[in-house]
């Protein structure tokens, strides 16, 4: 569209947040003429970041509060992925005849001849979807990557070519918004299927539904990819008109497959079989990464990325930062890994299975409604210590002391104040040559504002008590 499209119109942006979608939407409709409105229940200090970069643009705010004036009033509201659909001021808004709008959903709009390729899942999806977008990358070196990873798009749409491919982290939330538009990507990869965000979908149900809208409204011209491995996903080829490819670290499948063959990273479409790398060569550890190493494979060759192409970012992908990264190492050969990107169990117990060796786990956090029980025989298998912090360090420790009964063995409990408290113990007490992980199970929303300044500030911590050590 071009400059001055919604020219004068009243534009009320619900929730600017810290992951770029706010800004975002609210730099798109500024740019373009709009009266923006900002609207957050979070203060000027806790948003800083977000509104300096928006400093240059004709933006008015109101922080720390929603007043109904700006939703009876509006043209067009634009929620956030955070707010809830049956929002009782978005449900005024509508109300009163205005155009409800998400970001994600307005990014399909304005880019409808620009294929797409698209990744959701409980866990795993970030790192897929970043090794997928180096893929495509190598394939065209002007594809974008936005999403749920990290950057709105919106901005890049006024002088977008429409062959210019995108790769899209979407969460529960953005496809939750997109069943409005009954919209879903030309190649979805869906990683796994877990309990998550219940605190806001209420039940498992309501949260696989809002996935399920990645593969929904595929065309039989579309691919899907599929986890073979997660029975949670059992029945999903039934829940789309688009070719599938499932992928399993387990077992070597028939038909349109992504698998291990001994160490060979194998993906076969359409009987056309290639070798895209060897497991003992992908930079990531864990199981869990060489199922999303398959996964982004098979979406990418679907997506017409070459083999060669595919092998060449899987040779050179070092991850993402907050996802199992070597932070410190002190001279006594202890490591610190700082996965604070795992707010999940399921998250940490792929963590704690990276490593056969002794470890040092940090977790706990705010709390999603999370059951801990698998994680808790994790734990109980692979620590020799969990240093608890946060709102759910009791949940965590009962669930650890009921394993720990079961399986006649338990970890040492220690309990931390904050995450400094924590890394000193984890400096105290790990023996040399073992690990100290940070994974922390669940959000960071009881003590900091997301997960990457919990990851950043541990970063500082390790690399101060390696020297230390």
């Amino acid at each position: 569209m071009e400059s001055g499209a919604y020219a004068n119109k009243k534009v009320t942006v619900m929730g600017l947040g810290l992951f770029g979608g706010g800004v975002g939407a609210a730099r798109y409709f500024a740019e373009n003429g709009a009266i923006v409105t900002v609207t957050d229940k979070r203060g000027e200090n806790d948003l800083k970041p977000s509104i300096d970069a928006l400093k240059n643009l004709p933006i008015r705010y109101e922080l720390g509060r929603h007043l109904e004036d700006n939703f009876r009033g509006a043209d067009i509201v634009v929620v956030n992925p955070g707010v809830p659909m049956d929002n009782p001021l978005v449900a005024m808004a509508r109300g009163a005849g205005a155009q409800i709008e998400y970001a994600m959903n307005l990014l399909f709009k304005l880019t409808a001849k620009n294929r797409k390729i698209g990744v959701t899942g409980s866990n795993g999806k970030s790192t897929t979807a970043a090794l997928l977008g180096e893929m495509v990358r190598v394939m065209d070196s002007r594809a974008l990557m936005g999403g749920n990873i990290g950057k709105c798009l919106l901005s890049e749409t006024k002088a977008l070519k429409p062959d210019v491919p995108m790769v899209l982290e979407l969460s529960s939330f953005m496809l939750e918004g997109l069943s409005e538009l009954a919209a879903s990507p030309n190649v979805a990869i869906v990683t796994n299927l877990s309990p998550n965000h219940l605190d806001r979908h209420g039940t498992m149900l309501a949260y696989a539904e809002a996935k399920l809208n990645i593969i929904k409204h595929q065309t039989p011209s579309d691919w899907a990819v599929l986890n073979y491995d997660d029975p949670a996903l059992s029945g999903w080829e039934s829940q789309t008109r688009a070719r599938v490819i499932r992928f399993s670290v387990r077992e070597e499948l028939d038909g349109n497959a992504a698998f291990l063959a001994g160490d060979k990273l194998v993906i076969r479409i359409n009987g056309v079989e290639e070798v895209v790398g060897l497991r003992k060569a992908l930079r990531l550890p864990g199981s869990h990464n060489v199922a999303n190493a398959l996964a982004a494979s098979a979406g990418a060759i679907a997506f017409g990325v070459k083999p060669w192409q595919v092998a060449e970012a899987l040779a050179t992908f070092n991850g993402l930062p907050h996802r199992l990264e070597v932070v410190a190492r002190n001279e006594k050969k202890v490591t610190y890994y700082n996965d604070s990107i795992a707010t999940t169990p399921e998250s940490a117990i792929c963590a704690l299975a990276s490593f056969d060796g002794p470890i040092t786990l940090i977790a706990g956090g705010s709390d999603k409604g999370s059951a801990f029980d698998e994680l808790a025989i994790s734990i109980v298998r692979k620590a020799r210590r969990l240093i608890l912090l946060g709102v759910t360090a009791p949940k965590i420790e009962e669930a650890v002391k009921r394993a720990a009964h079961q399986f006649n063995r338990s970890p040492e409990i220690l309990h931390a104040k904050d995450l400094e408290h924590a890394a000193a113990l984890a400096s105290t007490n790990t023996l040399p040559n073992e690990v100290v992980l940070l994974s922390p199970a669940c959000a960071s929303y009881d003590m900091f504002r997301n997960f990457q300044e919990r990851g950043e500030l541990f970063r500082v911590l390790a690399k101060k008590m390696a020297a230390k050590a």
